[in-house]
């Protein structure tokens, strides 16, 4: 098996509602780390190009980049927790990567020693 981990970053605000307590709106650099697998390499020895994967993800956060994530489209409403942002990007490049290869967890930081961990 190989694995790649692409990162990335983006500032965005957030307020989530906590056992029906909304917090004070505050923003974070949000850090992603995408971890894709696979059991083959290409002619190259590649698993799959970094530049590629950088640029659908890249497009993934695009919409959410200097955002309010309270009011965002892409989240559709939803308490914007770190766990459903890593939800949000790891369902979104899930239907980017091709098989043989899989997206095995989507890590999205807010702050530190503060991670959320999506398993598609």
């Amino acid at each position: 098996m190989f694995e790649v981990c692409v990162s990335t970053s983006f500032v965005a605000t957030h307020a989530v509602t906590i056992q029906g307590v909304d917090e004070t709106p505050h923003s974070h650099d949000w850090k992603v780390d995408v971890m894709l697998a696979g059991t083959t390499l290409d002619s190259d020895g590649i698993l799959i190009d970094f530049l590629e994967v950088e640029k659908q993800i890249e497009s993934i956060i695009a919409p959410l980049r200097d955002t309010d994530l309270n009011v965002n489209s892409s989240l559709e409403g939803k308490n914007p927790s770190t766990e459903l942002v890593a939800q949000y990007i790891g369902d979104a490049l899930r239907l980017q990567i091709r098989p043989p290869i899989t997206v095995q967890s989507v890590s999205v930081t807010e702050a530190p020693n503060c991670k959320a961990i999506y398993t598609p």
